[in-house]
């Protein structure tokens, strides 16, 4: 549900439209639906296009312990192999929790310091979940299995310093694409390397980690990460999150305060991905604590609006921007917060937040994610009506064949 609720939000954006102009001069077939759209296009195309428009307004899904977004790499990647082959709800299922579960316990097994060096971890382990699903569903014995998570160690990408960019997308993307393809290669007897993770040159040590591999068997098919998954109410970074359940709650009490002064203590994660005073565009926003502040104060609201170059560019909101401060405190997870906000009577206000809306530990309901995706979808065209897709959604384990479920997230 919510990744049909970001693929929608996404499959407009700039990012996504530059992206489909040029894969689209490239490719010969229309095998594929394209979330949102009513271009089709090859499988592998498809698979990067559905998973870059449900990352690039950071409003997906978060494995809390790892900062992964796991299902758009991997959902991507399945719903074009069921549009391929016949594939049954509940194969797709079991496929989406087993790519979700081999991505989250690869990341475990170096976080965090491999998101500190820099690497974007959504799309380096996304490839994995993505390979490691597909393959689920292209029924590869364990041999194929490694010949795949091979493909998929070599071909895994991202960095940081990419994120606010459009060029995040583009390894969001390619981690759906190529795990896809890699579980296909595996199939037609493509191999790879015996041991692709922890061989002596293989992707762990090959990145300069010392990985600890308790993280990869420990609980194995009791206890599962994906129960673990936070769902974002907000289209930014997850570790702002807490700060801006703080700010629009007491915004929505203090509507015409003058803030002179705010204060944001957080998790070191925080400082570290979004103390970004300066920025000019609404992809920086996304990762911009200042930003997200500011905007909530001025507009009481942190919805797709609130991160565009306007609002980024808005004389108001620029100037509440400046009074924002961060603070790194290792008291803090990453999902909780403290904001001190002073207003111009002298007034201290002293707000916090131990769990975020979304996180497992204060979870949206399912009506509230049916919600997103009904804002969603009205968003990119109010006439498109979505109860069919998302009544489909909720019987996916009774469907005999998905191949039709992507179309019905496009507008007719």
């Amino acid at each position: 549900m919510n990744f049909f609720a970001v693929a929608l939000a996404g499959s407009g954006a700039g990012p996504v439209e530059i992206a489909l102009r040029s894969l689209a001069e490239f490719s010969g077939g229309r095998q594929v639906t394209v979330v949102g759209r009513t271009e089709r296009i090859d499988a592998l195309s498809a698979a990067f296009l559905n998973a870059a428009s449900a990352n690039v307004h950071d409003f997906c899904d978060t494995h809390v312990r790892t900062v992964i977004h796991p299902t758009a790499p991997v959902a991507a990647a399945l719903l074009a192999f069921a549009e391929l082959r016949p594939v049954s709800g509940s194969d797709l299922l079991l496929a989406l929790i087993l790519g979700n579960e081999v991505q989250a316990r690869i990341g475990l097994a170096m976080s965090p310091s491999h998101y500190d060096k820099g690497w974007h971890i959504t799309s380096t382990c996304g490839v994995f979940g993505a390979a490691a699903g597909g393959g689920k569903l292209a029924a590869l014995n364990e041999r194929q299995m490694v010949w795949a998570l091979g493909s998929a160690a070599t071909q895994s990408a991202g960095l940081c310093e990419c994120l606010g960019t459009p060029a995040k997308s583009a390894s969001v993307g390619n981690a759906a694409r190529n795990g896809l393809w890699s579980a296909l290669l595996a199939e037609k007897g493509f191999d790879g390397p015996p041991e692709p993770l922890a061989g002596r040159q293989g992707f762990y040590h090959a990145l300069g980690e010392t990985p600890d591999l308790s993280g990869i068997t420990a609980g194995w098919g009791e206890s599962w990460e994906i129960m673990a998954t936070s769902y974002k109410p907000y289209p930014c970074g997850f570790v702002i999150h807490p700060v801006l359940d703080c700010v629009l709650d007491w915004r929505r009490d203090n509507p015409v305060a003058d803030v002179t002064r705010v204060v944001v203590r957080g998790h070191p994660l925080l400082g570290v991905r979004a103390d970004r005073p300066d920025i000019s565009t609404g992809r920086e926003a996304q990762v911009s604590v200042q930003h997200v502040v500011a905007a909530a104060l001025v507009t009481g609201k942190a919805g797709l609006d609130q991160f565009t170059d306007a609002c980024v560019n808005d004389d108001s909101v620029r100037k509440v921007r400046g009074k924002v401060e961060v603070l790194r405190d290792d008291g803090f997870s990453t999902i909780a917060a403290a904001v001190e906000i002073t207003t111009a009577d002298g007034k201290t206000h002293n707000l916090s937040q131990t769990a975020a809306r979304g996180s497992d530990a204060n979870p949206m309901a399912d009506s509230d994610l049916e919600s997103k995706l009904r804002v969603a979808a009205a968003g990119w065209d109010p006439h498109h009506d979505v109860t069919p897709l998302i009544e489909a959604v909720w019987a996916l384990d009774q469907s005999a064949d998905v191949s039709g479920l992507a179309s019905l997230a496009v507008p007719r």
